[in-house]
């Protein structure tokens, strides 16, 4: 069997190394396609591949069709919406990913972007601390729990929104849930953004929620880059410049 790692951010080579040994260790060949730049080498390094793993690499209904004898794509991350799952299943591929695989590395990328908004971003002038300050976490799953407990050992106030996390799990985590999304913007001056991009959340911040937020208050997105209304947030932007937005320029990479 062949097993095709295809990544335009190469992993780790201790990463590539260990998936390496355990491919081989049971009789399978390991191909390796990193940095490519066109999608028709992709289009060739899946056409004999049997499993294929990617990171954010898009896995559309073209890749699929050109992978002939292809039987599993494995997502390195959270979330599928890099890989055309209707494709996927039209073809009889299984489809996986790996939540909370990296939800420690974005989560404390979350809390490196609160510091850097907190010290205006690294420049002359007097900043702010984020002891005594209030975070809000907007979706409570790995990533967002990881960030609460976080900002708890900064001393922050941490309040969390999530209508499929229970009240009582929340607590249970140390944060104090709220009842509405607007409660959780109007109260947070870092507001920490983990939702997936589905169909229902696609757009969903905007104008109407940012707005809510204090005075001074930061939106920080390490979810995906698809969840925020540009058009809308360049709007309130321009009407209060005391908010910051600041996003990872991977975002769409992260969980």
């Amino acid at each position: 069997m062949k097993v095709l790692i295809a990544t335009e951010k190469p992993f780790a080579k201790a990463a590539v190394d260990g998936i390496r040994k355990i491919v081989e260790g049971a009789g399978h060949k390991l191909a390796l396609l990193e940095k490519y730049t066109q999608v028709d080498d992709l289009y060739a390094a899946v056409n004999d591949a049997d499993a294929l793993i990617v990171r954010s690499d898009k896995v559309t209904k073209e890749v699929v069709n050109a992978a002939k004898k292809l039987k599993i794509v494995v997502r390195a991350g959270a979330g599928f919406d890099n890989l055309d799952l209707t494709a996927c299943t039209e073809k009889g591929i299984v489809a996986m990913n790996t939540p909370g695989q990296n939800s420690n590395a974005v989560a404390e990328l979350a809390i490196g972007m609160m510091i850097y908004v907190s010290r205006n971003c690294f420049t002359p002038g007097t900043g702010i601390e984020l002891k005594g300050k209030t975070l809000g976490i907007h979706a409570f799953g790995n990533v967002g729990k990881l960030v609460a407990k976080l900002g708890q050992g900064f001393g922050m106030n941490v309040i969390a929104f999530d209508p499929y996390v229970s009240s009582d799990a929340i607590k249970s985590a140390g944060a104090t849930p709220v009842n509405t999304i607007e409660e959780l913007y109007s109260g947070s001056n870092f507001l920490s953004l983990h939702i997936p991009a589905t169909a229902e959340t696609k757009k969903s911040v905007g104008y109407d929620l940012v707005k809510r937020m204090p005075k001074g208050a930061a939106l920080i997105n390490t979810a995906r880059k698809e969840v925020i209304n540009e058009e809308e947030l360049v709007k309130i932007l321009e009407e209060r410049s005391d908010l910051k937005y600041v996003t990872d320029i991977a975002a769409d990479n992260q969980a």
